[in-house]
């Protein structure tokens, strides 16, 4: 059995790496939040040690230390301008870190870690778990066993509605989120050039604080993406249906289905790091330069290859 600490246990995606950690069969030991609202806890650890305050978290991680009961991993769930230093954490606690998406804001954080995981032996593993989702498992053999000379034509759609809170939180900072498209899209980015290739060229057609929109080409792959928070961009089917949240991707017009199956994919990513299969640090380069190049990117409007969707925004 593997022992874990947690950094960021009040935030949305914390139970499921609590209870990825449970389903594995290993003890979460110590979690720290600055929020106290981590009743949630009760649910799967409830022996475990918790601190509101970063220094006692240390202090306790260096006494298990010491008396020779390290901590085998942290897991990072903290909001995404923590990730850097709280991997850094981590890894000079002697542990191997698993941390949430986005790995860090910037491409040059990762090379800098990489540094660490060398002076320490320790690892990172950065939850890209759409790898793991069947759906796209499949679109990937496809893509591979088809024409080798075939550029397909893709368009990614992702609306996921946000209330008012949103732009209060440190979400809604773009210096401490990294703006919408690296907080909710990081994932779908790594996805793209884990199936269709290395990145080729990036044009952002439209950046707000809502939404935003742009054009990709990979080597395999044309994309047309589009991203937001904002509940009126929502396809009026979808709201008829009382959802808020609309998910689509297409490939030359065809529909990938991969909507179902999210939240399974924590406890099967946790699988696969503890048999040492995780996707370690460098593979997650190419997805923060994708998203750190739209994020300081000029938007040139709607011109060129834009997304249909972009004809409904005033």
């Amino acid at each position: 059995m593997k022992t874990f600490a947690l950094i960021g246990a009040a935030g949305f995606i914390a139970p499921r790496h609590m209870r990825a950690i449970q389903d594995t069969g290993n003890e979460l030991v110590a979690a720290l939040d600055k929020f106290d609202s981590v009743g949630v806890i009760d649910s799967y650890f409830p022996n475990a040690d918790f601190f509101i305050e970063f220094e006692r978290f240390d202090r306790h991680l260096d006494k298990l230390r010491r008396a020779g009961h390290n901590i085998d991993y942290v897991s990072v769930c903290s909001p995404n301008y923590l990730h850097d230093s709280h991997i850094r954490f981590g890894l000079r606690h002697h542990a191997d870190v698993i941390c949430e998406k986005p790995l860090v804001l910037n491409p040059w954080n990762v090379e800098a870690l990489r540094e660490i995981e060398e002076e320490t032996g320790k690892k990172v593993y950065n939850l890209l778990q759409l790898r793991l989702h069947p759906a796209i498992l499949a679109l990937k053999e496809r893509v591979e066993n088809g024409p080798k000379d075939k550029v397909y034509e893709v368009d990614l759609t992702y609306l996921t509605s946000r209330g008012h809170w949103y732009f209060v939180s440190w979400k809604g900072d773009s210096s401490k989120s990294g703006g919408i498209a690296t907080n909710i899209g990081v994932h779908f980015y790594d996805m793209l050039q884990w199936v269709f290739g290395p990145p080729k060229g990036s044009v952002v057609h439209k950046h707000e604080i809502d939404c935003a929109s742009g054009f990709l080409e990979f080597e395999r792959a044309k994309v047309r993406w589009f991203l937001s928070i904002n509940y009126d961009y929502i396809p009026a089917p979808i709201k008829a249906l009382g959802k808020r949240t609309y998910r689509s991707m297409t490939i030359d017009n065809e529909e990938i289905e991969f909507s179902d199956g999210f939240t399974e994919l924590h406890t099967r990513s946790y699988q696969e790091i503890l048999k040492g299969n995780g996707f370690q640090l460098m593979e997650a380069m190419t997805s923060v330069q994708i998203v750190h190049d739209i994020r300081v990117a000029q938007p040139v409007g709607l011109v060129g290859d834009y997304h249909p969707f972009l004809n409904q925004i005033k």
